[in-house]
């Protein structure tokens, strides 16, 4: 391993170490894009309603991170922050003052994944699941 010059040093005294990929980490609310499960744009996150996705592999992944966007109004943030309570996974609030993202939430890994989609289009419909019973037409109409 190559051994840092005084230049170096130098800079890193001055503005903290370097960081790999930085446009991709403020984008991403510090998390780099190979490490993401899942995102949400801040207009998804501001819906009343939570993603049942996010919910759904938050439970998958019990080891996963959830940063939030700091920008964004507590208030919106806090049903996502209860989530992850209730799954016990680390949560951190990104706040960077000179970058804003349109990213409001990433669930992410501490390791690359490579998940090709990782954002939600739409939200998952949340049926209650039904009973398989044997109701009166299925008694009637035997085949």
């Amino acid at each position: 391993m190559k051994k840092p010059n005084v230049e170096e040093v130098l800079q890193q005294g001055i503005h903290g170490p370097l960081e790999t990929k930085p446009d991709e980490r403020r984008k991403y609310l510090g998390s780099l894009r190979e490490r993401i499960i899942i995102a949400l744009k801040k207009s998804q996150v501001a819906e009343a309603a939570i993603y049942p996705q996010v919910e759904r592999e938050m439970k998958q992944n019990p080891r996963s991170n959830l940063f939030l966007n700091g920008n964004m109004d507590y208030s919106v943030l806090s049903k996502y922050v209860k989530l992850a309570v209730k799954y016990k996974l680390e949560h951190t609030i990104v706040t960077n003052k000179e970058h804003d993202t349109d990213i409001g939430l990433i669930l992410a890994m501490d390791y690359a994944i490579d998940k090709e989609e990782i954002y939600i289009t739409k939200k998952a419909i949340n049926l209650p699941e039904q009973p398989k019973s044997k109701g009166l037409f299925s008694k009637l109409f035997k085949k």
